[in-house]
């Protein structure tokens, strides 16, 4: 009963938030480093580095979300909750990084219609995850969470749709068998983060069901 009348932590929904954005920017990162490997080399290169810092910067807020938890005594969630959100979102953007790596470990010098679809769709997920997480502070908001959790699940059934495609398509068409290992590489990562992105909305579906 005690807990009910002592002030929780808040500062949570405002990491949550900080590093939703970072997701936002990273996926942007990414479409722009997808469009540039059609073009110039060395701005593919700059948009890479970008991803790190953005990376970077997200590892921090997890890392005080997570130091934070374990100095709170009420909080605004289930601490499982809490750790489960900030670590499978920490994982889109660990997986937004591993790609552009890829590309650059690779050196792949140019991204096809399948892979700019997939960066989109990885953009679209971000930005629904970003509005949704922007909800969570109130339980007010749960239909609209729920909502944008059944649009990250459409759209990770896009990305997999365009990965059969992109697959069908490579091993069709590619006669080049290190070319082939590359894209496969690519395609595959970029799709997971998309299933990143989606195992984000459950979450968020599961704390908005568990606490309405």
């Amino acid at each position: 009963m005690l807990g009910r009348f002592m002030p929780k932590e808040v500062k949570f929904f405002d990491l949550f938030n900080a590093h939703a954005k970072e997701i936002v920017r990273g996926a942007d990162a990414l479409v722009a480093l997808m469009a540039a490997l059609n073009r110039h080399q060395e701005e593919a290169v700059a948009h890479a580095e970008a991803i790190d810092a953005i990376e970077s910067r997200a590892d921090k807020i997890t890392h005080e979300t997570v130091s934070l938890l374990h100095s709170t005594f009420i909080t605004p969630l289930d601490r499982d909750e809490i750790h489960q959100l900030i670590s499978t979102m920490d994982d889109v953007l660990d997986t937004i990084q591993d790609a552009a790596q890829t590309v650059s470990m690779y050196d792949i010098r140019r991204a096809t219609p399948e892979a700019i679809k997939l960066a989109e769709i990885i953009r679209a997920c971000a930005e629904k995850v970003s509005h949704a997480v922007g909800l969570l502070s109130d339980m007010d908001n749960g239909p609209a969470i729920l909502q944008a959790a059944r649009e990250i699940d459409r759209l990770e059934d896009d990305a997999d749709l365009v990965l059969r495609e992109a697959m069908s398509r490579l091993f069709r068409e590619e006669s080049d068998v290190r070319e082939l290992i590359k894209l496969k590489a690519i395609y595959e990562l970029l799709e997971t983060v998309t299933d990143h992105c989606d195992d984000v909305g459950n979450l968020l579906e599961a704390i908005v069901l568990e606490n309405s």
